[in-house]
């Protein structure tokens, strides 16, 4: 009977394991389940200080996409309050990021116009649930490692791209200028030349908010610095009625839900391509960012889990208007360090950015975009960390160039074939990298039996007259299995052995081709110039391979050795006397 209920037990936990590790299907919020009345404070408390945060920033990036500022509260509001059901991370903050809203900027002008506010409001809409159903099939081919194929120099180097290229777009707004904008460097040339012409009204509100978010971030860290600007520029612009001035205001802010807004098909073809760019940005930024802040003893963010909640969330978000959003860095901080313990959090930023739309538009319509415009610069300006490239430079020259050809390709071909300069930029890195692997020559440290690769800061290590000791690093094969070669050929050129100590060790896989290769180099080094190869520290399927292979034969088990010490000791009994 015990065995019977035990088994009715598992069967009835099956199902819901099974949901957690692989079903697609996602249950009712499971941080729900765990929720304690004591996290509710802390939560209640984050959330409206995240929204202190959010929206202001949220309005901005409707602008730098080129979209109405109330996009930005619908962002806020729809995107934020799906994740806040559906992810896996606990104080992730998602609406939109700087990245994206200047992708999303990109790709809606290759579409539609900034004047037909209605078109641009669909077309926003189409990319929007064309992300959402990339992330969602991302999801469904389980593709959450794509998130690690952009590596962390070039990251770098393509987020101080975007940096660049939004500061100077935001400029102008700053500056109170127009002009047709084209490439970086036909807008960097245009604001040079209509500098004259700034408005000098525009220029004090600007340097005056400017002034004031840098003040506000080093002195007071903890305060919603981009609201106090927000309610300082509304309020400037009541007191002072700076608009007969010449001061530029966001204009009419239409109160109320979100409008349902349906993608247009006929969109698809052309958004495809960035919509993909887009979608991968949004998921490394979002899983980035759900990583760096979760603490021990809290669930880590599961990469497919989170392709849905983030797919889910910007395909519901697209049909009431939202844009394209992700999770974001500095939000998610904020979270974190006001105090926020769950999702609950998210869902009362959710609500805030509600409470906005319904009842605060007319007051956000007062806003002077030059203070949208301060927000924007300074925390785009962060995106650009020279201490960071610093870094890189001082551990490694390579990795260095790759950032600032990530850089250079954001701001010369744009942002979204950026991304894909971005991407082929690692990708050939890591060519760069598994084609060339490192070959150590060998010696002992006198007195010990530890082995390690020659150098001039190790002039007293030992070696032994007539055996070359050889260590490869990483995967053998075909890509690599030539170069490898050469290294070899030269260091045996350069020592003249008898024998050639192979130390495997550091070789975790030598495919086919190298193994081809590595039988012809041994019959030729044995039969023309009388150099013996030893094969040693083989792991077990290197071994078995090898063994199965004519080198195996050719070689036996006389000339394979379990370390270096082993071989050392019997090339000292067997040759010693020649």
């Amino acid at each position: 009977m015990k065995k019977e209920h035990a088994s009715r037990r598992v069967a009835r936990q099956g199902p819901s394991r099974r949901r957690s590790t692989g079903s697609v299907r996602m249950p009712f919020p499971e941080w729900l389940g765990n929720y304690t009345t004591t996290w509710l404070r802390p939560d209640v408390i984050a959330g409206l200080t995240v929204a202190a945060v959010v929206i202001p920033k949220a309005l901005a990036y409707a602008t730098i996409a080129g979209l109405p500022v109330q996009v930005g509260l619908y962002t806020a509001f729809v995107p934020m309050l799906i994740y806040a059901l559906l992810g896996t991370s606990r104080v992730l903050s998602v609406s939109t990021t700087t990245t994206i809203a200047i992708l999303v900027a990109t790709a809606l002008d290759s579409v539609a116009s900034t004047r037909d506010t209605a078109n641009l409001l669909t077309a926003s809409a189409t990319l929007t649930c064309m992300v959402g159903v990339t992330l969602i099939v991302a999801r469904l081919l389980r593709l959450g490692f794509v998130a690690n194929f952009i590596s962390e120099p070039v990251l770098i180097g393509f987020k101080a791209g975007i940096g660049i290229v939004i500061v100077v777009d935001q400029l102008p707004k700053l500056l109170g200028i127009h002009f047709h904008k084209g490439s970086l460097l036909h807008n960097l040339l245009a604001i040079v030349h209509e500098i004259p012409q700034a408005s000098l009204v525009t220029v004090a509100v600007g340097a005056v908010m400017i002034g004031l978010l840098v003040a506000l971030e080093r002195l007071l860290p903890r305060a919603p610095a981009p609201l106090i600007a927000v309610v300082a520029g509304i309020a400037s612009v009541k007191l002072f009625g700076l608009p007969a001035y010449g001061l530029a205001t966001v204009g009419h802010v239409p109160t109320g839900l979100p409008p349902f807004t349906p993608p247009d098909l006929q969109m698809v073809m052309t958004l495809c391509p960035p919509a993909l760019g887009i979608a991968l940005m949004s998921f490394t930024e979002t899983i980035a960012a759900g990583r760096a802040f979760a603490r021990s003893g809290e669930p880590t963010p599961q990469p497919n889990r989170e392709l849905l909640a983030t797919g889910l969330a910007n395909l519901g978000g697209a049909f009431f208007g939202a844009m394209a959003a992700g999770g974001g860095t500095t939000q998610t901080a904020v979270n974190r360090l006001s105090g926020a313990r769950s999702q609950l959090s998210g869902l009362i930023t959710s609500l805030a950015a509600l409470g906005t739309l319904l009842f605060l538009a007319p007051l956000i319509g007062l806003m002077p975009e030059a203070t949208l415009a301060a927000v924007v610069i300074v925390y785009s300006v962060g995106l650009i960390q020279p201490v960071e490239f610093r870094e890189i430079l001082k551990v490694r020259r390579t990795e260095f160039i790759w950032a600032l050809v990530a850089l250079v390709g954001v701001a010369v071909v744009g942002t979204l074939k950026g991304i894909i300069v971005a991407i082929i930029v690692s990708l050939v890195a890591l060519a760069h990298q598994m084609s060339d692997p490192p070959v150590y020559v060998m010696g002992r440290k006198r007195g010990t039996n530890v082995f390690r690769p020659q150098s001039t800061d190790n002039p007293d290590d030992e070696t032994f007259p007539g055996l070359l000791m050889v260590s490869p690093q990483g995967r053998i094969f075909f890509a690599n299995a030539t170069r490898v070669g050469e290294k070899l050929r030269s260091f045996n050129a350069a020592a003249k052995p008898k024998v050639v100590a192979l130390d495997l060790s550091g070789v975790f896989d030598f495919e086919y081709t190298a193994l081809k290769m590595l039988t012809e180099a041994e019959k030729k080094m044995r039969e023309e110039e009388g150099v013996m190869l030893w094969l040693v520290g083989l792991n077990p399927s290197v071994l078995a391979m090898v063994r199965r292979a004519p080198l195996g034969a050719a070689l036996g088990n006389d000339r394979m050795f379990f370390n270096l010490d082993t071989a050392v000791a019997r090339y000292q009994t067997d040759y010693a006397r020649g």
